[in-house]
């Protein structure tokens, strides 16, 4: 029988279900620049400063929207507009048509695969809480990642 994954619409998923397709990688927690002239969007190395960067994990989920007015909680009705997702996301894959990478843990049954594979920000993240934010543009070559991750 396939996974819930493969024969639901993300609006058919519950609330569970829809929770468990986060990977946990953060890169959705990251800063991230638009080119004004292009609409490309580059992500940084620094994360919201509710993100615990050891845990990979949100430390008042159920509040970040309060908290921080700017976060985006990603529903099935806006999931087409989040442009900025990166590649590997799983609600973003699903939205696409696409297949959960085999790193992802609902594949993997590991949380360890993401960090493993290289998905995770554990390593390179630095909180906003420990510079000036309005050093990023300024700065970019410092707090851009070489990747592009949308």
């Amino acid at each position: 029988m396939p996974p819930f994954w493969k024969k639901k619409e993300l609006t058919e998923m519950n609330e569970s279900e829809w929770e468990s397709l986060c990977d946990g990688c953060g890169k959705c927690c990251l800063h991230k620049l638009e080119d004004e002239d292009t609409g490309k969007v580059f992500y940084t190395k620094v994360a919201c400063k509710l993100l615990d960067i050891k845990s990979v994990k949100c430390t008042n989920y159920k509040e970040r929207s309060n908290i921080i007015p700017d976060c985006i909680s990603l529903s099935s009705k806006n999931i087409k507009d989040m442009h900025w997702l990166p590649k590997t996301c799983a609600y973003r894959l699903i939205s696409e048509k696409k297949d959960l990478p085999v790193w992802h843990p609902l594949v993997s049954k590991t949380k360890d695969s993401v960090y493993s594979s290289g998905h995770s920000i554990r390593d390179y993240a630095v909180s906003e809480q420990s510079i000036d934010l309005s050093t990023i543009e300024a700065n970019m070559e410092k707090y851009i990642l070489s990747k592009r991750l949308a």
